[in-house]
């Protein structure tokens, strides 16, 4: 994998599934992740069951599942629901790496998200 100049590695971010026990789609998700993320050495990965830590997830309202967040420790790169193919997390995670710019037009609530993760994540 190429990094541009700035980019943060891999072991500076964390991909993180906002899901619910009672999702296929999140079931499904799980080994995609595992697999995909398997490909980026030093990736921190998180999986949050909203309702098991609702604290955690605070005011964010998650309406698609799974919801990923890709973060590292000064920005979130990338909010949003993404289909359990093995491609397009691929992509969003080497865009993540590439591009050290923050995402645009957030809610307030993913950056506390990632604030809080930040704190577990990179201690």
């Amino acid at each position: 994998m190429d990094e541009m100049k700035g980019a943060a590695g891999a072991d500076e971010v964390c991909v993180a599934v906002l899901c619910a026990a009672w999702c296929r789609t999140c079931d499904a998700y799980a080994p995609v992740l595992d697999a995909v993320a398997a490909e980026f050495p030093g990736l921190a990965r998180r999986w949050i069951d909203i309702e098991d830590e609702a604290d955690l997830v605070g005011d964010l309202d998650v309406e698609t599942f799974p919801t990923v967040l890709v973060f590292d420790r000064a920005a979130v790169r990338f909010c949003g629901p993404l289909t359990p193919q093995p491609e397009t997390l691929r992509r969003v995670l080497r865009a993540a790496l590439d591009d050290p710019r923050p995402a645009r037009a957030l809610a307030p609530e993913v950056a506390e998200l990632a604030g809080r993760l930040r704190d577990e994540v990179f201690a």
